[in-house]
This record gives C-alpha cells, sequence and structure tokens, in this order.
C-alpha cells in the first residue's frame, strides 16, 4: 500500500483552482461581458459599435508607413490589452492551476466530443484570437489534442455570442445567419479534421495512457510548488509571445494598404477578390468584434457582398501573429490546413453571399 502511494502525486491543492476560476470568471465579467452587454444596446439604437480600425474616417487604408504601423498598433492595443493580460494569466493558469487529468478527460481524446466540448468551453471567453492564443498554448502543453485546442480557438471569435448580435444589429441578421452557419462548420469541421490528423502521433495520448494518467493524478505538484510554477510559466509566456506579436501587429499595421489595396466599388464579386480578400483577412489582425464596423464601412463604400462575406469568415478566427503565437503548439502541416480550412471557408461564404443575393 505504501509503496502504491508513493507513486501517486500529491492531490491538486483545490485552492488553484478556486484561483483560476476567480480570475476567469472575475476577469471575463470585467473585460467581456460587462462591455459587450452595454455595447449591445448601443448596436441596437445606432446600428453601430463604433469606426473600422482598418481606416478610420478614411476612405482606404493608409499609405505604407512607420506612422501608420505605430498608429495601428496604438489602436489595436488598446482595444485588446486587458484581454492579453487575461489571456496570459489563464494560459500560464491552465498549466500551472487547474488539474491535467481534467483536461486530458475532457479535451484529450481525438474523436468529436472532444472537439464539441472545446467548442462548447470557447463560448464564454468571447476573446480576439491573438488573446485566445496563450489559452490555446496552455491547452496544448497540457496535452489537449489538437482539434479540441482548435476548437475552442476558432470558437471564441467565430461564435462570439456578443459578436454575432453586434452583427444581426449593424449589418442585419442575414450576415449573423451566414456568420453562424459557416462558423459552426469551421469550428466543428476543422477541429473534426485536425484531430483525425492527429491520430497515431507522437503528441497525443491513447485511451490507456488517459486513463494511467487520470488514475495518478497527473503530474500536479503540491501546494509549495504551484504558486512559483505559475509565475515561471506566465513569466515564460510573456516573454516568449509579447515580442514578436508586437513586431507582427507593427508590420501588419504598416502593410494595410497592401493587403487591402482597394475598397469600393471597384470590389466586386469577382473569385479574384473573393479569394485575395479571404487571404488577406487570415493573415491580418483586429480585436474582438473588429470586423463588424470594417464590413460596415467597405459596404457603405460600395464594396460588393462577395468579398465582404469572405472578409466576416476570415477576419476574426485566425492572424499572422496568432499563427505566431502557437507556432509551437501544433505540427507545421496542422497549422496548414488550419489556415487553407480558413480561407476556403471565407471563399465558401462569398460564393453564398453572392448566390443568395446579399
Amino acid at each position: 500500500m505504501s509503496t502504491h502511494a508513493s507513486t501517486r502525486s500529491a492531490p491538486h491543492p483545490a485552492w488553484a483552482i478556486a484561483v483560476f476560476a476567480l480570475i476567469a470568471i472575475a476577469g471575463l465579467f470585467y473585460v467581456k461581458w460587462s462591455p459587450y452587454y452595454d455595447r449591445a444596446f448601443v448596436a441596437a439604437d445606432t446600428h453601430s459599435i463604433g469606426q473600422s480600425i482598418l481606416m478610420g474616417k478614411q476612405s482606404a487604408p493608409p499609405a505604407p508607413s512607420m506612422h501608420a504601423a505605430l498608429d495601428y498598433a496604438v489602436a489595436y492595443g488598446l482595444a485588446i490589452w486587458k484581454a492579453m493580460v487575461l489571456g496570459l494569466l489563464l494560459g500560464s493558469g491552465v498549466q500551472a492551476l487547474l488539474p491535467r487529468a481534467w483536461i486530458l478527460r475532457m479535451l484529450g481524446g481525438t474523436g468529436l466530443g472532444s472537439v464539441v466540448a472545446g467548442g462548447l468551453l470557447s463560448l464564454p471567453g468571447m476573446m480576439c484570437t491573438c488573446c485566445a492564443a496563450p489559452v490555446v498554448a496552455g491547452l496544448r502543453k497540457c496535452q489537449a489534442a489538437p482539434g479540441s485546442a482548435v476548437a475552442f480557438w476558432l470558437g471564441n471569435t467565430v461564435l462570439n455570442p456578443a459578436t454575432l448580435i453586434f452583427m444581426g444589429f449593424v449589418l442585419g441578421w442575414h450576415w449573423m445567419g451566414l456568420r453562424l452557419g459557416l462558423g459552426l462548420v469551421m469550428v466543428f469541421g476543422l477541429g473534426w479534421l485536425l484531430n483525425r490528423m492527429s491520430r497515431g502521433s507522437t503528441d497525443t495520448f491513447d485511451g490507456a495512457q488517459m486513463q494511467a494518467m487520470q488514475a495518478a493524478g497527473g503530474t500536479d505538484l503540491d501546494d509549495a510548488h504551484v504558486l512559483r510554477r505559475w509565475m515561471r510559466i506566465l513569466a515564460r509566456m510573456t516573454l516568449r509571445l509579447l515580442p514578436e506579436y508586437i513586431v507582427l501587429v507593427l508590420l501588419l499595421g504598416a502593410a494595410r494598404a497592401w493587403l487591402f489595396p482597394e475598397i469600393g466599388a471597384g470590389v466586386d464579386n469577382s473569385v479574384l477578390w473573393i479569394v485575395g480578400l479571404a487571404v488577406a483577412g487570415m493573415l491580418f489582425v483586429i480585436p474582438t468584434a473588429g470586423e463588424v464596423p470594417i464590413v460596415q464601412a467597405m459596404l457603405s463604400l460600395g464594396m460588393a457582398a462577395g468579398p465582404a462575406a469572405a472578409l466576416i469568415m476570415t477576419l476574426p478566427p485566425i492572424s499572422l501573429p496568432s499563427l505566431a503565437m502557437v507556432a509551437k503548439s501544433f505540427r507545421p502541416v496542422e497549422l496548414a490546413v488550419l489556415m487553407a480550412g480558413v480561407v476556403g471557408i471565407g471563399v465558401v461564404g462569398g460564393g453564398l453571399a453572392v448566390a443568395l443575393g446579399f
């Protein structure tokens, strides 16, 4: 009996789980739930949630320059910094404050069930792709399956309940329906595909391994080490992720005019424009719900519905900075499939908008 007990890890401290829950609930209420509740009434009354972060009051993005880069970085940083702090706290907390066996049990499988769990867990978060990326990295460190982590990541943006409500009031409920329908395909379809790809790979656990981890209590540390481990993970994650993130946001801010070379009646429903803007949207970075005023401004300047729909689907879910933040958490082929899938669904969205007469 004593030999068996010595092989078991100490039970995960209850206070650590409580701290994580408190940070998640209080943080999301302060950063997301309360502000978005108020903004929903603004959207219903004014049919607007603000100016396009892409170009402000102008009819086109500014020419590439250091000034354009800094302006965008500042505007974007002011919009997301609170959520980024919360994302780093939760991403590190997932690894240090929660029992790993919990994450393995819920998100470690490679079947559809864990993908659905990841997508459902994302709904209260409502984070932008970059702010959710640290949590995704934390989940992968705890052996969440690739598709389950991706479903959580994509669900934060494309299934964001607040953004869907804003979209309905600002752009119209048909746009919200398009986003919701294709968003479900993106979150659960791409998550399922990545989990299928991961079966048999060396970075996933099979059923026997998962049961052994759960029975042994995982790799949880005792009370004396949890807080220190959390601070160490938080510092390491912050120092690794933020510098490359800031550089890429600056580069994208400067390159706005290249990614979106024309905005107006000249952007028609041709396949070239739909595909081109689907790719640009996949690479570009925006804050939560930023696609709503961006597309509203573009439509008011005469852009056709097809390219606008492509942007509705590809602007929020991933971006070049967020892909860099999770690059070490996924195999290159998984990220390539994810990028291609997002662009492909954006192109399908553009085609549907044209076919349905948006």
